[in-house]
């Protein structure tokens, strides 16, 4: 489909207003017409034109004038603006130049020339506004992404401000989890929402009540009984936002076990996410190396052995070898 432009002609000249009208009306576009450089700058103000063609020697505000003025708007400051002049000097052209014009087209005009200029002249205006409106829309996507991101890191200082254990936890598992899952296979453009998950695994415990998040010993059966619903806390809280669709199997499966035994869906083997599984080891590394209320932290081979010991029960056994295999390499 052809796109109809919107073409200002400025000339206090009837005849050569009449001459370019005649030469630029079988080509379709709607054009207006201004007799002087001010009625120029009014139209072009209340009507931004797609292409400017514009006669420098006009009483009042010349050309010159009309063209740096236009540019100083910045809703005007794009528009192509080709100047028709009898001048075919080259200070002129420099002076045109200087004041913002795109093109020039010496007088007596030839009509297949100025068709062609129009025609080439208005094609590049248009690939200049595709090219700007990516440029928006790509810059809009970036704001977007920022905004969610913050409103992630948000979610979490939140639940960090509650629970004082898992201060930073978070933010060191959300960084082994991403390179193990590239490790592991996970696709380049699903890591990101394998990251996301990451950071928000623990988000449920929100729904944990104070007393049972932030109690300094053991937790009884009763107690375990609640903490154990922050995984599905987790899922209720996230399953509303699209945008964290595909992050879900972390918060909602990190604490499902290898053989069944974990919750709170008690998935075994391959049923669980692969994210999950991954997680799983991720964070019971952190956390055994963490001091906590209720106990110092653990040695380094001491973990190690404890996932080994794990591996096949607790952990994916092909998961906490490459785990531990990546733990195991000089940084």
């Amino acid at each position: 489909m052809k796109e109809t432009a919107n073409i200002l002609i400025v000339d206090d000249n009837a005849n050569n207003r009449d001459t370019l009208e005649a030469m630029l009306t079988g080509l379709g576009h709607d054009l207006r017409f201004a007799q002087s450089g001010e009625e120029a700058i009014k139209k072009a103000i209340a009507l931004p034109p797609d292409l400017i063609l514009l006669d420098i020697n006009m009483p009042g505000m010349d050309g010159f004038e009309v063209c740096e003025k236009l540019r100083a708007d910045s809703k005007l400051s794009g528009v192509p603006i080709v100047i028709t002049t009898s001048l075919d000097d080259k200070d002129s052209k420099l002076k045109g130049i200087n004041a913002g014009a795109d093109d020039f087209i010496t007088k007596p005009i030839d009509g297949m020339e100025i068709r062609a200029r129009v025609k080439m002249i208005l094609r590049l205006n248009r690939y200049r506004k595709s090219l700007q409106q990516q440029d928006e829309i790509q810059r809009a996507h970036n704001e977007l992404q920022d905004a969610y991101e913050e409103t992630l890191k948000s979610l979490v200082r939140a639940l960090d401000a509650r629970d004082r254990e898992t201060e930073l936890h978070s933010r060191r598992v959300t960084l082994l989890t991403k390179t193990v899952a590239l490790k592991a296979g996970i696709a380049d453009q699903d890591v990101e929402d394998v990251r996301r998950g990451a950071l928000l695994h623990d988000i449920g415990k929100i729904a944990v009540p104070d007393h049972i998040l932030r109690k300094p010993g053991p937790l009884t059966d009763a107690e375990w009984v609640i903490m154990r619903t922050h995984p599905k806390a987790a899922y209720d809280i996230l399953k509303p936002i699209k945008h964290l669709a595909n992050s879900l199997d972390i918060p909602y499966c990190h604490h499902e076990r290898w053989d069944g035994a974990g919750y709170p869906r008690g998935l075994k083997g391959d049923a669980i996410p692969l994210s999950a599984r991954i997680f799983a080891v991720i964070d019971v590394w952190d956390a055994l190396l963490s001091d906590r209320p209720y106990r110092k932290a653990w040695e380094r081979e001491k973990v190690i052995e404890y996932i080994r010991e794990n591996s096949g029960t607790h952990f994916d056994p092909v998961l906490a070898d490459l785990f531990l295999k990546m733990m195991s390499q000089p940084n």
